[in-house]
């Protein structure tokens, strides 16, 4: 929740095209009352409401700015695909289902551009996670029939897909654990005009706290098989509270340093687990991609494989999630399928996300 995002793709070839690109911070006001709910995960009707309309005009401010920026009227644009700020994401529930704000009916309003949205609850209505929906992606830009690959995706949530060589062998994929929501949310409260870690140099300052790592690495979570998913609804600030209750206090920095430290071994446990081949190659992206100390940790931690960028692939790690919701969207505006069974769980394939189509004149 640092910035809303994005981007314009032309996919008239693959990899597809980049015409430009915004970031637009994310309100503080806004941030933090999000951020409240999750942690208490308590919400009035009236404050859904609310938050609903404000992230929907966000993100229309934001596709709005980008088309200044680019120079492009909104009819250059065939779809916007918005997946919206996830409140509460329950797969695992009596009555599966997933949670985003930001109003696609004010996003088309005040764009004028036809809009995808609600990307996730398709697939869990044919009994799937609803996560991670990039592999689908993943596996149209990267997949190799002479390596094994693995895509690493860090945002707040880290996720892998695995792309064998082998095409008769299936895609994989799911939810690791926490990214860097939870290195987020520590220095928020400790400093509340820091969203996030700049390059992890507070958590290079400090000392990694062994007993505490191995406590937080106890959440049945992590020895769950896949298919699986969460969000933070389960890993928050509050998680974290609970946990540090056990122990004398720590000094801030070696908490930072210990939630860098989970989020590493819980991504190498996970690959040691259930990844592909030991020498699969790895290609990282989202914003923990711009963390050299997470990723410098990742490569100590997973000497046999090589770490590099999705730049290296033609895609820089901060535009694959944008251009992700972009194909989601060209997608089903196609009637093409977005899931993968083998890594959601769904029953089959399907398309994903609702149509809100923009006025005629």
């Amino acid at each position: 929740m640092d910035s809303i995002d994005a981007a314009v793709f032309n996919f008239v070839s693959y990899p597809p095209e980049l015409i430009g690109h915004c970031e637009r911070p994310f309100p503080v006001s806004l941030r933090k009352k999000i951020q409240m709910i999750v942690d208490s995960r308590k919400l009035a009707l009236k404050t859904f409401i609310q938050l609903d309309v404000c992230m929907g005009r966000e993100i229309a401010k934001t596709v709005n700015t980008l088309l200044k920026i680019t120079s492009l009227s909104k009819a250059a644009i065939a779809a916007i695909g918005s997946h919206g700020q996830t409140l509460y994401h329950a797969p695992n529930s009596p009555y599966p289902s997933s949670l985003q704000i930001g109003d696609p009916n004010i996003i088309v309003t005040q764009t004028g551009i036809t809009t995808v949205s609600d990307f996730r609850r398709r697939d869990m209505a044919y009994k799937g996670q609803g996560a991670p929906l990039a592999p689908h992606l993943h596996a149209t830009l990267f997949r190799s029939r002479e390596h094994d690959r693995i895509i690493l995706n860090i945002g707040g949530i880290a996720n892998v897909t695995i792309l064998p060589a082998d095409p008769n062998l299936p895609i994989t994929g799911f939810d690791t654990g926490p990214g860097n929501l939870l290195m987020d949310a520590w220095i928020s409260h400790h400093r509340p005009h820091s969203p996030y870690d700049q390059d992890g140099k507070w958590a290079a300052e400090g000392k990694v706290q062994s007993k505490l790592l191995h406590h937080l690495l106890k959440d049945p979570y992590f020895k769950r098989p896949s298919p699986k998913s969460t969000g933070r609804e389960y890993f928050n600030l509050g998680w974290l509270l609970e946990r540090l209750k056990f122990f004398k206090p720590f000094s801030p920095k070696d908490v930072q340093a210990t939630l860098l430290a989970l989020t590493v071994e819980s991504i190498t446990m996970a690959l040691q687990r259930w990844g592909s081949s030991p020498n699969a190659q790895i290609y990282v992206c989202g914003g923990g991609a711009l963390n050299p100390i997470l990723i410098l940790q990742l490569q100590k931690r997973l000497v046999n494989h090589s770490i590099q960028s999705t730049e290296v692939l033609g895609i820089l790690p901060k535009h694959l999630e944008p251009l992700l919701f972009a194909w989601l969207a060209k997608q089903t505006l196609e009637r093409k399928t977005g899931n993968i069974p083998t890594v959601t769980g769904a029953q089959r394939e399907t398309l994903l996300g609702g149509i809100y189509l923009a006025n005629f004149s």
